[in-house]
């Protein structure tokens, strides 16, 4: 069968018991990166976590491959014990995990996810923020409209939402979200379990200011944004349509409640008038 093993955000010591068994017991072993699993591996031996190095096969398994690489393999899900490991954390979220995931429901195969480290959840737990009810978003579009269009939505949510983002678009991130709500309280985490972890909690506008003067963007990093006023508000969509707004100011309003786009919501309203 195949089994979806997490691995340590940083610390050796949160790679599980059940994660080790299972490794030994492996055949196959598909990787985000090989080099970052067998460096793992690597380091598990030499701490005496892992009493021997894996002899099964390690092949890539990631975006850009994923679906030539079921053509190859995908009758050894079936026939052997394979593993799939994600660079660092729990596999599968935001991650190219996902289409083994569905492969094995599509074909029927059998397959299981261990539990173990996971960015999502450390990050909300050590945020601070009491709702317990959040969004987790991933990785923003890299650039232009959607990128505008997502962030927006997420900004209008009525609960905390969890982002991941490269170092070196945070500052930019930061920067948008300073360009639209300076006073929204950010949670940022870097370098989760790691020597050089740090937790900064401030309103956005300061705390872009902090880290440029930390000179602190390097390293890994999840964000929450606090939550938007969008429930707490009571401002609903029957409101917004009862204003006596151009449609076009209407229509951003709407696609703020509803998620969905500007254009959408215009087009809508057109029809309606």
């Amino acid at each position: 069968m195949l089994t979806f093993i997490p691995t340590p955000l940083g610390n050796l010591q949160d790679i599980t018991w059940r994660a080790v068994e299972t490794i030994k017991q492996c055949t196959l072993f598909l990787c985000e990166d090989t080099r970052v699993t067998r460096r793992l591996f690597s380091l598990l031996h030499e701490r005496g976590i892992l009493p021997d190095l894996p002899e099964g096969e390690f092949l890539s398994f990631n975006e850009h491959n994923g679906a030539k690489r079921l053509q190859e393999i995908g009758r050894r899900l079936a026939q052997e014990e394979v593993a799939y490991l994600s660079d660092a954390g729990m596999p599968a979220i935001s991650d190219p995990g996902q289409l083994l995931v569905a492969y094995c429901q599509e074909k029927g195969l059998d397959y299981d996810v261990l539990p173990g480290p996971s960015a999502v959840t450390t990050a909300y737990a050590a945020s601070g923020f009491g709702s317990g009810h959040f969004l987790f978003y991933g990785f923003l579009p890299h650039k232009g409209r959607a990128r505008r269009e997502a962030l927006d939505r997420l900004l209008a949510q009525p609960w905390e939402t969890v982002l991941y983002e490269a170092p070196h678009r945070l500052e930019k991130l930061l920067e948008e979200i300073v360009s639209r709500e300076p006073e929204r309280e950010v949670f940022a985490a870097k370098e989760l379990s790691k020597q050089h972890q740090r937790y900064y909690r401030e309103r956005a506008a300061v705390l872009l200011e902090r880290l440029r003067e930390e000179k602190a963007f390097r390293g890994e990093w999840v964000v929450i944004l606090g939550a938007g006023a969008g429930e707490g508000s009571g401002l609903s969509v029957e409101d917004v349509l009862a204003e006596e707004l151009p449609p076009k100011a209407k229509a951003k309003l709407l696609a703020r409640l509803t998620g969905e786009s500007v254009k959408s919501c215009y087009e809508r309203l057109i029809e309606q008038s």
